[in-house]
């Protein structure tokens, strides 16, 4: 499939998914939609690809939610088709925003404004850098338009319910510094540096052994909101899954033999913030 409004870029064992209709501040419409679909399809199935990166074209808008002149080409019409999106059936609205199975990664790289759609893509990913200038509302309250591609469920599991309540109802916009301040930005940087940064993140994601973070973000995933028992049995699965890997023996083997930069006193530790004080438990 040849991509005309998206990238989809392989570096190594990482995916860069761009959004690249930046003459509409990247807004997503139906064919949009198509090829976000077969770039997440690649990358979920691609065993090479560690990490995902999400971020848009130019230097003003991450995705400005979903192309409002494509009216009813990207809202399902007939009454089969609604039904089939209201039992989960279809992807989303605006690509394959509804998919909660990638267990992989994902971080997006937000360079500039993320509104509506692109506020719910912003959520989907695990971990959002934001650059300077960066805006994020659900600007689609002013067109009596409501989220459908996870808003409505990603934003409260993000920065809580009454936070949430606070940007959906009100619509109201806010900067970088208070979208890091109720935690749905974990870091701020420079205009133009938040893909440099996104990236010399998920390298370092993928220089870790791959098993026991897909484990753990899947049990965190769909332990979410079950009573505690419930996510725990979750977890133990995921756990039992991940323990019994090649990885960890390897992993083991360099906690043993202190074949690791983190257990070692000639290197620097690999692992950012590191306490190391000569205790054999680090």
């Amino acid at each position: 499939m040849t991509f005309t409004e998206i990238t989809y870029e392989r570096r190594g064992p990482v995916t860069i998914i761009s959004f690249n209709r930046p003459e509409v501040r990247n807004c997503i419409g139906p064919v949009t939609h198509r090829e976000l679909i077969q770039a997440w399809t690649w990358f979920r199935d691609d065993d090479e690809a560690l990490v995902a990166v999400l971020t848009g074209a130019g230097d003003k808008a991450f995705c400005a939610g979903g192309d409002l002149k494509a009216g009813d080409d990207l809202v399902p019409r007939t009454a089969s088709e609604i039904a089939a999106h209201d039992r989960g059936e279809r992807p989303g609205i605006l690509g394959p925003s509804r998919w909660t199975d990638i267990y992989k990664p994902v971080i997006a790289a937000i360079n500039g404004v993320a509104y509506a759609g692109g506020l719910e893509w912003a959520c989907f990913a695990d971990i959002r850098i934001a650059e300077e200038h960066a805006s994020f509302g659900v600007t689609c309250r002013r067109w009596n338009i409501g989220l459908a591609d996870g808003g409505t469920q990603r934003l409260p599991r993000i920065v809580g319910m009454g936070r949430a309540m606070d940007l959906i109802i009100t619509g109201r916009v806010i900067g970088a510094v208070e979208a890091e301040r109720i935690g749905l930005v974990n870091e701020i940087v420079p205009k133009g540096k938040s893909l440099e940064r996104a990236l010399e993140l998920a390298d370092s994601i993928c220089s870790l052994p791959q098993p026991a973070i897909r484990s753990d973000k899947e049990a965190a995933v769909r332990g979410f909101g079950l009573p505690l028992a419930e996510g725990l049995r979750v977890e133990a699965a995921c756990f039992n899954r991940s323990i019994r890997t090649p990885e960890t023996a390897e992993g083991l083997r360099r906690f043993r033999e202190r074949d690791h930069p983190d257990r070692r006193h000639d290197l620097p530790p690999r692992t950012r913030g590191l306490v190391r004080d000569g205790d054999d438990t680090a």
